[in-house]
C-alpha cells in the first residue's frame, strides 16, 4: 500500500467510525526530548490520533510561531537530526497511524531530494510536508514521491487565488493542506469567520479531502472547522505546549479533540 493509499484508508475509516473529520496532531521530532516524543506518538495514537504530522526540527521554520519554533531548536540543542525524527515516523507506522513528514526544504535538498525520499520510504512515512517548496518548484519532488509512493501535500491559503489553488488542487497528493488565516502556527481565541469560505474553495479545487491547520487551540475550534467543511483538522502549538509540560498526560487531550470531532 502507497503512502496516500494508507492516507486515504485513515480518512476513510475515521469517517467510517463516525467523526466528521479526521483528527492530525502534530508531533515536534525530538521535543522535549527524543525519549519524551516516543511516549507523545503513543499518546496520539491511543488518545484516537487518524493521522500524525511529524515535524523534523529546523532551526529557521519559517511557517511556525514561537511555539513549535522553540521547540525545533530546543531540539536541535538536544542533538536530534533527521534521522532520529525519522525514527519516530517507523514507530508510527507500526502502530497503525499513517505518518506525514513535515520538513522545510533546506535539509532536504541538503541531502539531495532522492537520498532524502529513500529515508522517507525506510521510516515507513506516508507523507511529506514542505512548507516552503513553492509549486512552481516542485514538479520534479512530486515525480519523485509519486515513484516511492510517498504523497507530497501541497498547502493553500486563504489568499491563495482561484487559478494557482486550481493548479495546486489538482496535483495535490494524499490531502490538501489549508492554511486557516494569514500568518505562522499558533494559538488563537477563535477561527476566521472566513473559514467555510476557504475550506469550499479548497474543496473545489481538488479531488483529495482537505484538512485545516493553524490556529486550532481547543475541541471546539476543532469541532467548528469540522462543521465549516473540513475533512481532517490539524493540531499543533496546543499539543506541543501539552508535550512539553506532560509528555505521558497528552492522550486525555487528545481524546477530547477526537471527542469533539465525533458526529452526534
Amino acid at each position: 500500500m502507497t503512502g496516500s493509499e494508507r492516507i486515504a484508508v485513515a480518512f476513510a475509516t475515521a469517517r467510517a467510525a463516525g467523526r466528521r473529520a479526521a483528527l492530525m496532531p502534530y508531533l515536534m521530532g525530538g521535543y522535549p526530548s527524543l525519549g519524551a516524543s516516543r511516549t507523545v506518538l503513543s499518546q496520539y495514537a491511543e488518545g484516537g490520533a487518524d493521522l500524525i504530522e511529524l515535524g523534523i526540527p529546523f532551526s529557521d521554520p519559517l511557517a511556525d510561531g514561537p511555539v513549535i519554533h522553540a521547540a525545533a531548536v530546543a531540539a536541535l540543542r538536544g542533538g536530534v537530526r533527521v534521522g532520529d525524527a525519522l525514527g519516530l515516523a517507523r514507530e508510527g507506522q507500526a502502530q497503525g497511524v499513517p505518518v506525514i513528514v513535515m520538513c522545510y526544504a533546506n535539509p532536504i535538498f541538503a541531502r539531495g531530494l532522492d537520498s532524502f525520499i529513500e529515508l522517507l520510504v525506510g521510516a515507513g512515512a506516508s507523507g511529506l510536508i514542505v512548507p516552503d517548496l513553492p509549486f512552481e518548484e516542485a514538479p520534479a519532488a512530486v515525480e519523485a514521491c509519486d515513484a516511492a509512493g510517498i504523497a507530497l501535500v501541497p498547502l493553500v491559503a486563504p489568499t491563495t487565488p482561484d487559478e494557482r489553488l486550481a493548479k495546486i488542487g489538482a496535483r495535490a497528493r494524499g490531502f490538501l493542506y489549508t492554511v486557516s488565516l494569514t500568518g505562522t502556527t499558533g494559538e488563537r481565541a477563535s477561527l476566521d469567520g472566513t473559514l467555510p469560505a476557504v475550506l469550499a474553495r479548497a474543496r473545489a479545487s481538488t479531488a483529495v479531502p482537505v484538512a485545516v491547520g493553524f490556529g486550532i487551540a481547543t475541541p471546539e475550534h476543532a469541532a467548528a472547522a469540522a462543521d465549516a467543511g473540513a475533512d481532517g483538522v490539524i493540531v499543533g502549538s496546543r499539543l506541543v505546549r501539552a508535550a512539553a509540560d506532560d509528555p505521558d498526560g497528552v492522550c486525555a487531550l487528545v481524546a477530547s479533540f477526537a471527542a469533539a470531532l465525533r458526529s452526534d
